[in-house]
């Protein structure tokens, strides 16, 4: 019997120490759906490093190891130390994908991009001694298909009242600096209905009244979505998800999605500034209908969670400030930031170097908490500075108050207000240790 040991890193803390929690609420899905791959003669565990230590001294036979965002440096430690003990170390994920020629130099084996496609190759190659440095295959066609995850492997750990289930992966946008538009390119490609179905089954099965649905963007197909609303529908669950913010104008689609229990949406709405925007190639957005549209999503009953970044072409420090009365403004709950960062692989990272404007070497550094590039309207201190600055502001009691309890909505759902209320606390813990929030 062979066992692989899959391993989901938690990101260091400013003490370079792995970050604790008590309670995961978002999962991944990546490590449920390699183990539902694994052959039956495989043996298969799966470690949440933020919720439990890694078996440094495992039997495991091959370690798999994802890499994440701000989380990659974990991730090579983490290859590092298991390389010394003679283990064979598997690297997957984002960063590894759009860094592969630098992630061999910490593993055996690089996964880029699906890993369901080339999973089995890797297996058998493995078995067999002959394990390739890269493995890649990219989906070519507008579907792709997967097994029923191993959320059996998990279920047990201290995480949330929901489980992820997947329904599409990229984009049709191509912000110069996001790395799901550097792997799919443009391309938007999507599970089978019936497998969406069923896995959403799994997870009511299991106990759960609510799921999260993986999509880079769930408003990139309409045809596709309206048909998976009907059939979420006739479940009786809530579900959260993430798309494009001119979903906002679709009156009968903002229905829909409330009727079939959408409870929650994200977007990414990365600036208030038309100039930063069009610099990260999105000008098809419009801050000026921001409002407006966030305003028209609210009122369907579906809160908003926002990604916005700091830094871009037309950002200054007033501008930078602005934003604070933009969240509070429009009563988002939960929002996060970033500093925007020129990720290797990326355009944005490309047209920095050649304008000679990154102003650090080590890529490892860039983990978003501070500025890697000189901006255009102040200085990489300021935009550090600037950015803290903004955290700290919009995670005072006042206002976690004025956007989450001093709102109608709050008499409704006070329970929903209330949980809210208790993530923000946690980033503001957060925020005080110069730690970015995630969504953990």
């Amino acid at each position: 019997m062979k066992k692989i040991l899959l391993i989901q890193p938690s990101p260091y803390d400013q003490n370079h120490m792995p970050i604790k929690k008590k309670k995961l609420y978002f999962v991944g899905l990546a490590m449920p759906l390699l183990a539902a791959m694994m052959p039956e003669d495989w043996e298969t565990e799966i470690i949440l490093e933020i919720l439990e230590d890694i078996p440094m001294d495992t039997d495991a036979d091959l370690i798999g190891i994802s890499t994440m965002g701000h989380g990659v440096i974990r991730s090579i430690d983490i290859a590092k130390a298991f390389r010394e003990k003679g283990k064979t170390v598997v690297l997957g994920g984002y960063m590894a994908s759009i860094m592969a020629d630098e992630a061999t130099k910490y593993c055996d084996s690089v996964v880029v991009g699906d890993a369901e496609l080339v999973w089995k190759e890797l297996l058998e190659d493995f078995e067999n001694g002959n394990l390739k440095k890269v493995y890649e295959k990219n989906l070519e066609k507008g579907v792709f298909s997967t097994p029923v995850p191993r959320f059996d492997l998990i279920v047990e750990k201290n995480i949330g009242d929901f489980l992820p289930v997947q329904a599409g992966r990229g984009c049709p946008n191509t912000c110069s600096f996001c790395s799901v538009a550097c792997l799919y390119e443009g391309r938007y490609i999507k599970k089978p209905l019936e497998e969406v179905v069923r896995d959403i089954k799994q997870v009511k099965d299991l106990g759960y009244k609510k799921f999260l649905l993986l999509d880079d963007n769930i408003f990139s197909d309409r045809e596709y979505l309206a048909k998976l609303l009907k059939e979420i529908r006739n479940m009786g669950m809530e579900w959260m998800s993430q798309c494009d913010i001119r979903i906002g104008k679709e009156n009968e689609l903002l229905k829909t999605l409330s009727d079939s229990g959408c409870t929650t949406l994200s977007f990414g709405l990365e600036s208030i500034s038309r100039e930063s925007l069009a610099g990260m190639n999105k000008s098809w957005a419009d801050p000026l209908k921001y409002p407006e549209l966030i305003k028209n999503i609210q009122s369907h009953g579906i809160d908003v969670s926002t990604e916005m970044v700091v830094g871009g072409e037309g950002d200054t420090l007033e501008s930078i400030k602005m934003t604070k009365n933009f969240i509070e403004d429009n009563k988002i709950s939960v929002p996060r930031f970033y500093i925007l960062t020129p990720i290797p692989g990326t355009k944005f990272f490309k047209d920095m170097v050649s304008k000679g404007r990154l102003i650090k070497d080590n890529i490892y550094s860039f983990d978003g908490t501070e500025a890697v590039h000189q901006p255009l309207n102040m200085t990489p201190d300021e935009l550090t500075n600037a950015y803290w600055e903004l955290y700290r502001e919009l995670f005072t009691i006042k206002s976690i108050l004025k956007r989450n309890i001093l709102r109608c909505e709050f008499i409704k759902k006070p329970g929903k207000y209330l949980f809210y209320c208790m993530v923000n606390l946690f980033y503001r813990y957060q925020i005080k240790r110069k730690i970015t929030p995630n969504i953990f």
